[in-house]
């Protein structure tokens, strides 16, 4: 039974090409787009790969790599990305990678107009948004716009075979957390909802099977496909105190972006559980009945998932002034907080503790 009130479903704009092997339709999905020249994006570490695809799209169309994507898209590599661009005559952005480069991709289409073409090869889930967030002068700031929206996202699970069990099980956290804030959004509605619970059971199901064995391609189908769909209820519905706190850390710490996002999660979703348990619920039903937040810890702990702020660079004197930046502007949040609450909460998860609800 669905929540009786009002709702709006957007929609889903972005074309999907979901499989194995679908990384060859690439200059037919360039084609289709009616483009022909194409900057490809990559971080330094993909620059191989980056290459390799250009030598794939062949043909009549052609392609050049910019290696330089980098976490939370700083503007001062977007600028440098956007002459690459223009210096090139690319018709439109090609961004192969993680959240870094899909990041990268917007930041160009939002400012040149540029179609674009996301492959992901991480969980990250960001390719089926139009969220952007850029980082400059130690701070992140996250814009929404239908431009920044990629035109075509291909998912091809082949790419995703080989990215290491440490990055699978926090990217695919970080991606769970986008499914838990869409189930409380101010925005719900109940096709998201239902996206978001299946988002979920399929992580659930996917990351032990990858962790017992890295090769199983099913393990690997069912994360990619819980990720398009965590990223389209993300994509959907609007940011809470999750999404918040991440980009405050990411943006004034320089925190790595899916650790971030793993270490938090139970926090702010047991903080949120305490005022929306009933929302919740599809998260401890997939996780195996206890409260969401012990379920999500617990999981992250059974998967040998970073559980502690001081893990990941954050000082414990850091604490208070991550809280006061995560106060300074207010946004929607199911359950009231203020400086205190937030301070508290970075508290438990800086000392990995597991949260009470």
């Amino acid at each position: 039974m669905i929540e009786s009130r009002s709702f709006v479903f957007p929609g889903i704009r972005s074309r999907v090409v979901f499989g194995s092997g679908t990384l060859a339709q690439v200059a037919s999905e360039m084609e289709r787009l009616g483009r022909r020249n194409a900057l490809v994006l990559t971080t330094p570490q993909q620059h191989a790969q980056g290459e390799a695809l250009t030598a794939r799209i062949g043909g009549a169309a052609k392609a050049t790599v910019f290696p330089g994507a980098t976490m939370h898209t700083p503007v001062d590599v977007t600028r440098r990305a956007v002459d690459a661009f223009n210096d090139s005559g690319a018709d439109c952005v090609i961004a192969l990678g993680g959240g870094s480069s899909i990041g990268l991709g917007k930041a160009i289409a939002v400012r040149t107009g540029a179609d674009q073409i996301a492959i992901p090869t991480t969980y990250a889930g960001s390719e089926m948004t139009d969220i952007l967030g850029e980082t400059e002068n130690g701070e992140k700031i996250t814009r929404r716009d239908p431009a920044i929206l990629p035109e075509t996202v291909i998912y091809d699970v082949d790419l995703s075979m080989t990215l290491p069990k440490g990055m699978t099980i926090s990217s695919g956290m970080n991606s769970i957390a986008h499914a838990a804030e869409a189930l409380y959004a101010s925005d719900r509605n109940p096709i998201l909802s239902m996206m978001a619970a299946e988002a979920i059971k399929s992580f659930a199901a996917a990351l032990p099977a990858i962790v017992a064995n890295p090769a199983d391609q099913q393990g690997r189908a069912a994360a990619l496909y819980g990720a398009w769909l965590s990223g389209a209820t993300l994509g959907g519905t609007s940011m809470a105190l999750h999404h918040k706190l991440c980009h405050t850390l990411g943006g004034s710490f320089d925190t790595p972006h899916a650790e971030t996002h793993a270490i938090l999660l139970p926090h702010t979703v047991g903080f949120n559980a305490e005022a929306v348990g009933d929302l919740l619920q599809p998260i401890s039903d997939a996780l195996g009945g206890a409260t969401p937040g012990k379920a999500l810890h617990r999981f992250a702990v059974r998967f040998d998932a970073p559980t502690k702020l001081q893990d990941i660079g954050l000082s414990e004197a850091d604490l208070d002034q991550a809280a006061a930046i995560a106060v300074k502007s207010p946004y929607f949040n199911p359950r009231p907080f203020d400086q205190a609450a937030i301070r508290a909460l970075l508290q438990d998860a800086w000392m990995g503790r597991e949260p009470p609800v």
